[in-house]
């Protein structure tokens, strides 16, 4: 890279499509200490916009002459851990929502990207950012959950250099989510920051998928390859190896830059697939021209038949809980492996081989450690209760979020849902909304199941009915229950169900709050015997749903909410966990625990 003189970049010119598997490529972390200003009025952005001669924040100015007005000092500005989210890491902060800048300085020699391009690259940012390097902005990005990045190739200089990061967490009813939902809204760089080096062409994105057999017993399988460059030009040489498998094959682009849906044939029984039973990995690596990345992927088909899923052409059933992505003590957005594993082993020790990361994108490690341990993922965007479904940017902004989960995660072998929606009121423009998000995720990833969470709409003499004009779409039908929590406590033993769809049926969420440590008889609310009957007498009665293929109870763990005001009790929790938010575990905990070890035992056919 030719360090240059800091040149006017639009957000338009250096935004770049997402960079997958950015874990393959070598990079600067720019984690760490960053400084940061509260900015509860904008004066840092809106008053440089209406009068250009008031210094903005983000030119990051300083005093020339003893008489000049500058009214910030990012210096001189306290430090925040990133990635972190400024509710736990400033307790003037708590319940703040609003905008907050966000400064760090790093240093670049000349040789770090000589001959490469510079991502500058997000995990995630809550909600509404915008990036400046160097004093120039890069980019705007909208969405909490999902990553970004920018190329600043030529904004960068030989020495110091800084970014800073305008973030908007405020709530809004066209956004996604919505202004009311049932998690805190933690604002800040809520993930990782690098600076990734890549070559001058590489490899945007790849698919590898193992083919379905379609009910054939082939003593071969077919994997299937695709891959785009970052640059439209044809003739370039794209090679694919898993030296385990013996595999090798050459692709050529086309002129867009693309390989298209090209196939390898190996011996079915040389090929191990990936299962909750033998999460196994395949090295793989990918080279176009002179550069090589790595990545390990695993191979398995996810179908349905009938009122069944099948994994790998075998009926399972899904033992699973739902998820927050919030740290396991204390609360605040998780954001590293080790939050990863000590979440993925609480559900593992519950005897889960199934997760739904529930509202959102969860981080990239969630889902990699999940791969690992061999635990089955539920995917999802918070498209979530009341979206404004007549708002074309509304749907823009879903579609993106939708896109960009796709793109980070498509070839991880345990993700096997991906989830559109979760308690949507039914309404014509919501279908039409939801109905064009599912037939555009099917058309970009057509190798797994797509699902929602709905609600039940009709309810007589103790019978349920599940009616939505969504289940056209889906591959598996899901919904939410909260029988003996927000219904009568007594109805659980005199409910019966009725789904009209022949698909299989997944519980998305059921169960009812307790705090940990309080007890009294099975009838008194909050005591953790009250959630414990209610585990009981639900499962007794979901055991009879014909075609039920799995259940995600609400929820692993204690997490925060606004919405939970309950003094003693909540205290701005939601107390719905089977484990408390310290890891403890509620009696409700084992009743489930139990019936998925019956579960695990008994034959599918």
């Amino acid at each position: 890279m030719a360090m240059a003189a800091v040149l006017t970049v639009s957000a338009q010119d250096a935004e770049k499509p997402l960079l997958q598997n950015v874990m393959a490529y070598e990079s600067v972390s720019l984690n760490g200490d960053w400084n940061y200003i509260v900015d509860v009025q904008e004066e840092g952005y809106y008053d440089y916009r209406m009068n250009p001669t008031r210094w903005g924040f983000f030119q990051n100015a300083k005093p020339q002459k003893p008489e000049d007005l500058i009214e910030y000092d990012f210096d001189k500005s306290p430090t925040m851990r990133i990635p972190s989210d400024w509710n736990t890491q400033d307790e003037r902060l708590f319940f703040y929502e609003g905008t907050v800048w966000f400064y760090k300085k790093f240093s670049v020699e000349s040789s770090a990207f000589k001959d490469k391009l510079a991502l500058l690259w997000f995990g995630a940012v809550n909600y509404d950012s915008h990036v400046y390097v160097n004093g120039k902005h890069v980019g705007h990005h909208i969405g909490g959950f999902t990553p970004f990045n920018y190329d600043v190739t030529n904004l960068l200089r030989e020495g110091d250099n800084n970014v800073i990061v305008k973030v908007d967490n405020k709530r809004h009813a066209e956004d996604v989510p919505t202004q009311i939902f049932d998690w805190w809204n933690y604002g800040g760089i809520t993930r990782d920051v690098k600076l990734v080096k890549v070559p001058q062409l590489y490899i945007e994105d790849y698919s590898l998928q193992l083919e379905k057999t379609n009910g054939k017993s082939d003593k071969t399988r077919t994997i299937s390859f695709s891959a785009h460059l970052n640059k439209k030009e044809a003739g370039h040489k794209v090679t694919v190896s898993i030296p385990e498998l013996k595999l090798e094959q050459t692709f050529t682009t086309d002129a867009d830059g693309n390989v298209q849906s090209s196939t390898f044939n190996v011996q079915s029984k040389k090929l191990q697939l990936w299962s909750p039973e033998t999460p196994k990995l395949y090295e793989v690596s990918l080279s176009v021209d002179a550069s090589t990345i790595n990545d390990q992927i695993g191979f398995r088909t996810i179908e349905t038949r009938d009122k069944q899923i099948l994994l790998n052409g075998q009926p399972i059933f899904l033992r699973g809980i739902s998820i927050h992505n919030e740290k396991p003590n204390g609360g605040g957005r998780a954001n590293s492996v080790e939050d990863a594993r000590t979440l993925l082993s609480w559900a593992k020790e519950l005897g889960c081989n199934f997760v739904r990361l529930a509202h959102y994108p969860h981080h990239e490690e969630m889902v990699r450690e999940a791969e690992k341990m061999g635990i089955l993922v539920w995917s999802e965007i918070p498209v979530y209760w009341t979206i404004a479904w007549k708002n074309p940017a509304t749907f823009e902004n879903a579609k993106r979020q939708l896109t960009d989960m796709i793109l980070r995660d498509h070839n991880r072998a345990n993700i096997i849902i991906w989830s559109i929606a979760n308690e949507t009121p039914h309404s014509a423009e919501r279908d039409d909304f939801l109905g064009r998000l599912a037939q555009y995720a099917r058309s970009i990833d057509a190798t797994r199941l797509i699902s929602m969470a709905m609600e039940v709409t009709s309810a007589s003499n103790y019978v349920n009915r599940l009616n939505d004009n969504m289940n056209k779409f889906v591959d598996v039908v899901s919904f939410n229950q909260y029988i003996g929590w927000y219904r009568d406590v007594n109805d659980a033993p005199k409910m019966k169900w009725e789904i009209p769809y022949n698909k299989p049926v997944i519980i998305s969420e059921f169960g009812g709050g307790a705090r940990y440590g309080y007890h009294g008889e099975k009838n008194q609310r909050w005591t953790e015997e009250f959630q414990e009957n209610l585990y009981r007498e639900n499962i007794a009665m979901l055991d009879k749903i014909e075609g039920l293929a799995g259940t995600t109870p609400w929820i692993l763990k204690d997490f925060r909410s606004p919405r939970r005001v309950l003094p003693g009790i909540q205290d701005f929790y939601n107390r719905k966990g089977l484990y408390s938010d310290k890891g403890e575990k509620k009696k409700a905990f084992f009743v489930l625990q139990d019936w998925y070890k019956q579960k695990a035992s008994q034959p599918l056919h």
